[in-house]
């Protein structure tokens, strides 16, 4: 009872964490912006490193956050324009690399940089307190209602660009948010492939946004069961044994749906 009690708390932000970014996952692989996710972490991580360059507490670090959170998001919120000028994704590839090598930067001159890197990558989510399962809750909770009642502005802005600067801030700005909560949950390695692989699993098989976000909460959050188990028992870290796990799960999928297709064209040219 004791270990179930311990593990509750990572195995229910595990669930939160595949719930909404699976969400936003659909809508990033139909931007065909994949790694945006990557990319905006990595700079609410920098935000996070010159906090603890400057010696600011939880308080601190928060609003560091949150700040390149929203300097973030007003940047990505341009990214249909940028794309007029250069390509997007090395554009989001640039912003990747430059905030992790100014993070690696800023954190070289922290007593404990090397720790704290760690900590922004890989996050500690075995152990994580009460409140902040609750506080993401809450957060995540907020943000999807708004974007269940604006789904269709959103899916609109998503596939066809309509709706304008102000609308891809709201988007971009309500993803940044949840991805300050999250990087504080998982870290960023483990919040890319919760945005990422899950979406992508529901996307081997069909199109329908509807069905792709039930087959990634369903095999995310069984994968989570497991690798937070495994975790526990084995003392493996837990993040990247989900990641692990996650990505495995994908490539054997892909190998299935490759070999299935291979067979069907075999029959068709025999026929």
């Amino acid at each position: 009872m004791e270990t179930i009690g311990f593990l509750t708390y990572p195995f229910l932000a595990c669930v939160m964490l595949i719930a909404i970014h699976t969400y936003f996952g659909v809508h990033m692989l139909e931007r065909g912006i994949i790694f945006v996710d990557l990319s905006l972490a990595q700079f609410i991580g920098l935000g996070i490193a010159v906090s603890f360059l400057i010696g600011l507490g939880d308080n601190g670090s928060y609003l560091f956050s949150v700040g390149f959170a929203v300097i973030g998001a007003a940047i990505l919120s341009l990214s249909r324009y940028i794309a007029r000028i250069t390509n997007i994704e090395a554009f989001i590839g640039v912003l990747y690399i430059f905030s992790l090598s100014a993070s690696i930067l800023v954190l070289s001159s922290s007593p404990h940089g090397l720790e704290e890197f760690k900590a922004i990558l890989s996050g500690n989510i075995l152990w994580l307190a009460p409140r902040d399962i609750l506080y993401s809750f809450i957060l995540y909770f907020i943000i999807g209602v708004i974007h269940l009642v604006f789904r269709r502005r959103f899916f609109e802005l998503t596939r066809e660009g309509k709706g304008g600067y102000i609308w891809e801030f709201i988007f971009f700005l309500s993803f940044a948010f949840v991805l300050v909560s999250s990087v504080k949950l998982g870290g960023i390695l483990l919040v890319f492939a919760m945005l990422v692989i899950p979406a992508l699993i529901g996307r081997l098989y069909t199109r329908r946004p509807g069905v792709v976000l039930l087959g990634g909460w369903c095999v995310g959050v069984v994968v989570s069961v497991f690798g937070i188990i495994l975790s526990y028992l084995y003392d493996l870290p837990t993040s990247p044994l989900i990641i692990l796990l996650l990505s495995l799960i994908f490539f054997v999928l892909l190998a299935v749906k490759g070999l299935k297709g291979r067979c069907k064209g075999s029959k068709q040219v025999v026929v």
